[in-house]
């Protein structure tokens, strides 16, 4: 599997990933914002296809638009277990999202990349 800075680069563009690096973080938080960010795309992506609420999106539609994406061809060739791995990747990370979503007063969908990163630095801040 990717290492997951590669991975980061690869599902973030330049600009959120220079916005996440400018963020006072851990490198860990880091990490975890950028798995936020992302899922939040991929969410955005999967209810606009199927039509269904961010907060209603099951493991088996993420699994089954992992299954169909281009961009995670080979790496579900290479490893059989990364679509359940990234299901519950993108999954576990709707939690952090709702929780930005409540901050907000937004729903999920209409959360900005500055707002989920401004959380997470407010959380980091309370640790």
């Amino acid at each position: 599997m990717a290492d997951p800075q590669e991975l980061s680069a690869q599902f973030l563009t330049r600009e959120e990933s220079i916005k996440v690096d400018a963020a006072l973080l851990t490198s860990q938080d880091k990490f975890v914002t950028r798995l936020a960010l992302y899922a939040l795309k991929s969410l955005k992506q999967i209810a606009q296809e199927t039509g269904a609420p961010i907060e209603n999106i099951t493991p088996q539609q993420l699994s089954a638009w992992i299954e169909k994406d281009e961009t995670f061809k080979q790496e579900i060739e290479n490893d059989a277990t990364f679509e359940d791995f990234f299901t519950r990747l993108v999954i576990s990370s709707l939690n952090p999202l709702k929780q930005v979503s409540q901050a907000a007063n937004l729903p999920i969908e209409d959360l900005t990349v500055e707002q989920v990163i401004a959380w997470f630095e407010k959380q980091a801040k309370l640790k």
